[in-house]
C-alpha cells in the first residue's frame, strides 16, 4: 500500500465523468487500499479515485462510525429522501468549506473489490459523505452546489477544524 498524491482543483481530472470499472483484479484491490491509506493520512472521511488522478468509478468512505471503511466500485444512488444542510470540505480544495444541501437518507448500490453487488442505506453524515464522493465521479465539486463557501485557512493554521 502507498499514500497517493491528492490532486487539487483546478486539475481537469476532477471535472471528468469517471469511467465504469469492468476489471476486478489485484490492481483494483491495490487501488482501494491505497485510497483508504491516502484518505486516513489526510484526515479525510471519503476519497474518490479522480482525487488521486484516476478517472475510475471507485470511492472509499469512513466517517468514523459503526460502518467503518466502506469500499465501493461503480456506486449508484437508487433512492434519495429528505433534506439536510451542512458543512462540507474537500481534500482537493484545501482551506475552503461550504454549506451544501444533500438528501438526509440514501440507498446506494455498488460493487465490492470482487465485483459482487451490494446495497446499503445511509443517513445523516454517512449519506452526506457518499453523495459528496459520488459527485466527484460525475465531475461535480461541492463548490458547484454549495449554498455558500467560506475560507477556513485561519482556523486550520490555529489548529481548529
Amino acid at each position: 500500500m502507498s499514500i497517493r498524491l491528492i490532486v487539487k482543483d483546478p486539475d481537469p481530472v476532477l471535472r471528468e465523468v469517471a469511467k465504469e470499472v469492468t476489471k476486478f483484479n489485484p490492481n483494483l484491490k491495490k487501488l482501494l487500499k491505497d485510497m483508504a491509506e491516502t484518505m486516513y493520512d489526510a484526515d479525510g472521511v471519503g476519497l474518490a479515485a479522480p482525487q488521486i488522478g484516476i478517472s475510475k468509478r471507485v470511492i472509499v468512505v469512513d466517517v468514523g462510525d459503526e460502518h467503518g471503511l466502506v469500499e465501493m466500485v461503480n456506486p449508484v444512488i437508487l433512492e434519495r429522501e429528505g433534506e439536510q444542510i451542512g458543512p462540507e470540505g474537500c481534500l482537493s480544495i484545501p482551506n475552503l468549506n461550504g454549506e451544501v444541501l444533500r438528501a438526509e437518507r440514501i440507498v446506494v448500490q455498488g460493487q465490492n473489490s470482487d465485483g459482487e453487488t451490494f446495497t446499503l442505506e445511509a443517513t445523516g453524515f454517512f449519506a452526506r459523505a457518499f453523495q459528496h464522493e459520488i459527485d466527484h465521479l460525475n465531475g461535480v465539486l461541492f463548490t458547484d452546489i454549495a449554498l455558500n463557501t467560506y475560507d477556513i485557512s485561519d482556523r486550520v493554521k490555529k489548529g481548529g477544524e
